[in-house]
């Protein structure tokens, strides 16, 4: 979950590959407020300093590590295998602290991350990585002209229902286009309320909200379910990953919805789907 909760809600480079989003014709507002635990203390503070310790906190008390520092760090092998994978314009949904969009920036790539939290989109600017502190499910730059979505350290849990997730990535993709999630190293399906704790003693800044962890079997479920076609299926460094293909179809218009004029990214270029202020 490198944003893991940033990217729980939840957000180019020199030249354009072919199929990369263009410009936005005009800019829409944002219509949902960022979740509770969005400005969440802990968290914040964590990615600031680039290390923990942090925790998601389940009701029953249950914590789930969460690997602040190799969230901090540069792009790692496993990662750089699942960028290499990408194609055309990619988004990073819940891209914390943006070590997979400075990659992919430095790699010329056209992208975009987008995250809930301030602190996570200011550290993936300071890397030099086009950013907007935006939800998933908010109106997005280039909907439905994304070639690559990224869900990565465990954003398929964001909002705690997999399927809707799903249902709103296939909205961003081009038809066709491609999913990259990285599921829950343990065969799980579970959905529960969670908190943001920078200690074990429960103590947190932030109010519960939906998460969900996954395993890949099922996520190739609900992915099947939905209409997605696995195409890839692969393990690296101990981390679980599968490659998606949207099934929507050519003849369902995109929606053109663009960034406000307020949130500005890193190094727009003229084909880029982010605007400048």
């Amino acid at each position: 979950m490198s944003g893991a909760l940033s990217r729980a809600a939840g957000g180019p480079a020199n030249g354009r590959p072919a199929g990369a989003p263009g410009r936005p014709q005009a800019p829409a507002p944002r219509t949902a407020a960022p979740p509770p635990w969005a400005a969440s203390d802990p968290y914040a503070a964590a990615l600031r300093a680039g290390r923990g310790p942090l925790f998601l906190r389940r009701t029953d008390g249950w914590l789930l590590p969460l690997d602040v520092e190799r969230w901090c760090a540069r792009a790692d092998a496993a990662d750089l295998e699942a960028l290499d994978r990408c194609e055309g314009a990619v988004l990073d949904v819940g891209c914390g602290p943006g070590r997979l969009v400075a990659e992919l920036a430095a790699r010329g790539r056209t992208v975009l991350g987008i995250d809930v939290s301030e602190a996570a989109v200011a550290r993936t600017r300071r890397l030099g990585g086009p950013s907007l502190r935006r939800s998933v499910f908010d109106p997005l730059p280039g909907e439905g002209r994304w070639d690559t979505v990224l869900l990565m350290d465990g954003n398929v849990g964001i909002g705690g229902d997999p399927r809707t997730l799903l249902a709103r990535v296939a909205a961003l993709l081009v038809p066709g286009g491609l999913l990259i999630a990285e599921a829950a190293e343990a065969d799980v399906d579970e959905r529960a309320e969670v908190q943001v704790v920078g200690v074990t003693d429960g103590r947190t800044a932030g109010s519960a909200f939906p998460w969900a962890r996954i395993g890949v079997a099922a996520l190739a479920r609900h992915a099947g379910a939905a209409g997605w076609r696995t195409v890839a299926q692969w393990t690296s460094g101990g981390r679980r990953f599968l490659a998606l293909r949207s099934a929507r179809s050519s003849a369902e218009p995109p929606n053109r919805t663009a960034v406000i004029s307020s949130q500005r990214a890193v190094k727009p270029c003229a084909d880029s789907p982010v605007a400048d202020r």
